[in-house]
């Protein structure tokens, strides 16, 4: 009943990787289970046979999902069954779309679906890194039209030494951390952090990368070989018309070199004289000539990225008149808004971050409840891209897949830098608002957030600036151009998208996606060492705005107080059911959060002001001290008997104060000097060894009488 073919490979340090076909999800297009240790993932791809009209772009769906059976674990929730896609299957799907996207021939418009799905999990093999070969598999094995395969590897250094694809326990010792997505010969996408690391250091890492994607792209062209699908499907999703590309090209290319040599900054006017240039040709025509408008608009984007991209080659000038190193102009401002924790606004050019700090406690940690990690976050980082950020006039619907990979770019450009957990109480979080965007609004929230971090008074070792590159190329000239701090309409007709983060000490953070073959390392390492310069650049501008933290929170901001208590204490803090934490809490505004910590009670106490945190600070110390005789403490009468009084000299211990040990002198019944709710000094006299409990005494805090002294006095001395 199946026709099961399978493939080996080897990775050449014990593992292996195998791709097997035939047996699973045989409805699909393409269908591939990748399997390398007890972890399994079913990649299937389906593409519908004719393409939508008027579609003129291609339409890819990737989706990564982890089903929570493939640990052993069931989902969270009412429903308790997987649900919206969490944070990191989104961050691999786009993993995954960004490499396979640019292999898709340009003339292919048909609604393509691919689904990788983690059916079983090991712990300790991390399952993204293997996500993209899965995909590229079932394309491979399919007969959509691809030009691959890719595959994509996780590169780490540990200890000096690179390892591809190694184990949750190894990366956790890793200063490289890079993913990186390639066909046989060309690198297409890289993504990760690093420890401040050198450009010649993450060059490396991408080379030795590459080598073992070869090993992968190899065995799945030996593969669809043995399974027989080598030959893709016929298609035409596209009809062209060659004389009015020419008549387009003839007509409205020296217009559009013209308007891009005249340098207009801004790109709302920019746009509107390129949109003339369309509109005017569209005008020689009338309804009766049946002109498509749909291809005239594409001919004439083909037009206006050559003459955008001919200026930059031929004269060394940019759409807003800047040399290829140029950064556009920067304006760092913190604390515009007065009333959070920590804000700043950064601006460079036309792309805008307004960005707040907000501090809280552990209770305001993310809590990550994945398939394969859960715990929670003390620093999180979100990214917000409004319509309006780019003048587009439509609403704004829910969080994007652009947003939260933008935002974890950031994220990871500053997560180092942030003080240790034993250092920083608080959990914070960072929120980047793009008011304008006209290129790299990820680099500006780097920037943006070390601005409003440093402004909150969070101790960051370093501050990170980010900037973003870009590449034009020329094959048959061999010429290129790199640019700095790119556009959006130079992310658009460029070859290279280029991210890179990082301190005046080495590189954070890196995205990069490649849109032309051949790209050598030659070309990367100079966009690296060009990137740097605008990194430095932009650090320098950053420093004459804020050099350092603040050395103190805001006024308004809250704070926390860290104590440490024995761990056998920690329940005479909470008390039955709660009601001695809850009555601190209650009575002194505070709130308090305790943890077991390697044999320790972490105890935080967060409050709105210093008076808030130093009432449940005392308090919390008095339940937690140990009475020792000879010390004298300020109790309170809880109750009175007839023999004496007990009396509270530390929460929830109670002693007893002897008739005897009232006074010096003798009294009949104790309310004549003491009533309950009364607060009095006592001396800790005694503890007896066997009950525990407390001996009182307040006389022996009172002048000795006279009289008294002498009837104390030994025969002996009376004689004398």
């Amino acid at each position: 009943m199946f026709k099961v073919k399978e493939k080996t490979i080897d990775l050449g340090d014990g593992r292996s990787i195998i791709l097997e076909t035939g047996r699973l999800a045989r409805q699909a297009d393409g269908s591939v289970l990748l399997k390398m240790g007890k972890t399994m993932l079913l990649a299937t791809v389906v593409a519908a046979k004719e393409a939508k009209e008027d579609t003129d772009f291609m339409p890819l769906s990737v989706e990564y999902k982890e089903k929570y059976a493939s640990s052993g674990r069931i989902p969270g929730g009412f429903l308790k069954r997987e649900a919206r896609p969490s944070d990191y299957e989104i961050l691999i799907s786009r993993l995954v779309d960004r490499a396979l996207r640019p292999l898709f021939p340009d003339d292919f418009h048909a609604e393509t679906f691919v689904t990788i799905s983690l059916i079983s999990a090991d712990i300790d093999i991390i399952p993204d890194s293997l996500a993209g070969l899965a995909a590229s598999a079932a394309l491979t094995v399919s007969d959509i039209p691809f030009k691959g395969p890719i595959s994509e590897v996780r590169v780490a250094r540990i200890n000096n030494k690179f390892i591809i694809n190694p184990t949750a326990t190894q990366l956790k010792e890793a200063d490289i951390d890079l993913m990186v997505g390639a066909t046989y010969d060309n690198i297409l996408m890289v993504e990760g952090e690093l420890k401040e690391v050198s450009e010649a250091d993450m060059l490396e890492a991408l080379k030795i990368a590459h080598e073992a994607i070869k090993g992968h792209c190899k065995a799945q062209m030996e593969f669809a070989s043995e399974v027989g699908s080598t030959v893709k499907r016929e298609y035409c999703h596209e009809v062209n018309d060659d004389d009015l590309r020419g008549k387009v090209r003839k007509e409205t290319y020296d217009k559009c070199y013209q308007i891009a040599k005249s340098s207009i900054a801004n790109k709302q006017k920019r746009m509107q004289a390129f949109e003339t240039v369309v509109t005017d040709f569209l005008a020689q025509y009338t309804k009766e000539d049946e002109i498509n408008e749909v291809l005239v608009r594409k001919y004439f984007n083909e037009v206006l990225k050559e003459a955008a991209r001919r200026l930059v080659l031929d004269e060394q000038t940019r759409l807003d008149g800047r040399k290829p190193d140029d950064i556009r102009p920067i304006i760092c401002e913190i604390d515009p808004l007065p009333a959070t924790h920590g804000s700043a606004l950064f601006t460079r050019g036309e792309t805008q971050s307004l960005t707040t700090v907000t501090l809280g406690t552990k209770l305001d940690e993310k809590i990550i409840d994945d398939v394969l990690n859960q715990g929670s976050e003390k620093f999180t980082l979100h990214y917000n891209f409004p319509p309006f950020s780019t003048g587009d006039a439509k609403p704004a619907r829910g969080i994007s897949r652009r947003e939260i990979g933008h935002g974890n770019l950031a994220h990871r450009a500053i997560k180092n830098m942030m003080p240790p957990d034993e250092e920083n109480p608080y959990a914070i979080r960072v929120v980047s608002d793009i008011l304008e965007s006209n290129g790299s609004s990820s680099m500006a929230t780097v920037c943006a957030s070390t601005l409003a971090l440093m402004d909150a008074g969070i101790k960051l070792s370093k501050p990170v600036s980010g900037i973003a590159m870009g590449l034009i190329t020329d094959k048959d000239t061999n010429k290129y151009a790199i640019l700095s701090d790119i556009l959006g309409d130079e992310d658009h007709l460029g070859d290279m998208d280029f991210k890179v983060a990082g301190t005046r000490d080495g590189i954070t953070a890196t995205q990069m996606d490649i849109k032309v073959e051949g790209l050598s390392f030659e070309i990367l390492a100079k966009a690296l060492e060009q990137a740097k310069a605008g990194r430095m650049h932009i650090l320098n501008i950053m420093n004459q705005t804020i050099s350092e933290p603040r050395p103190e929170l805001k006024p308004h901001a809250p704070r926390i107080e860290m104590l440490s208590i024995p761990k056998d204490m920690i329940g005479a803090l909470i008390g039955p059911g709660g009601k001695v934490i809850q009555e601190i809490q209650r009575v002194t505004g505070a709130t308090i959060i305790v943890e077991e910590i390697e044999g320790r009670g972490d105890v935080n106490i967060f409050g709105e002001n210093k008076e808030i945190i130093s009432a449940a600070v005392e308090w919390v110390k008095k339940i937690v001290t140990v009475p020792e005789v000879g010390q004298v403490y300020k109790g309170k009468v809880k109750t009175i008997v007839q023999f004496g009084a007990f009396v509270e000299i530390l929460p929830n211990k109670d002693g007893l104060l002897h008739i005897s040990e009232i006074d010096w002198k003798k009294i009949k019944t104790v309310d004549e000097v003491l009533k309950v709710g009364d607060e009095v000094e006592v001396k800790l006299i005694d503890i007896d060894p066997k009950s525990g409990k407390l001996k009182l005494s307040r006389k022996a805090l009172l002048p000795r009488p006279p009289k008294q002294e002498q009837e104390h006095k030994k025969p002996e001395d009376q004689k004398n």
